[in-house]
């Protein structure tokens, strides 16, 4: 009687300890997705800024003679 109780509590702990992990992974892969769209964010505020950048520097170099 001993040695299945003790296959079920092991069973039951190693459930709960997947269980904990699931968990865990799935908090650190919500992070990554919102650091993720942050960074994106971030990029396009840098290439919107290089564009406008450009567009004055090829404005002020058909100005020139």
């Amino acid at each position: 009687m001993f040695w299945p109780m003790l296959a079920i509590a092991l069973g039951f702990l190693g459930i709960a300890v997947l269980g904990v992990l699931a968990i865990r992974v799935f908090i650190e892969a919500q992070r990554l997705g919102h650091q993720v769209t942050r960074t994106t964010e971030r990029i396009n505020r840098a290439a919107d800024d290089l564009e406008r950048a450009a567009v004055r520097l090829a404005a002020t170099g058909q100005t020139l003679p």
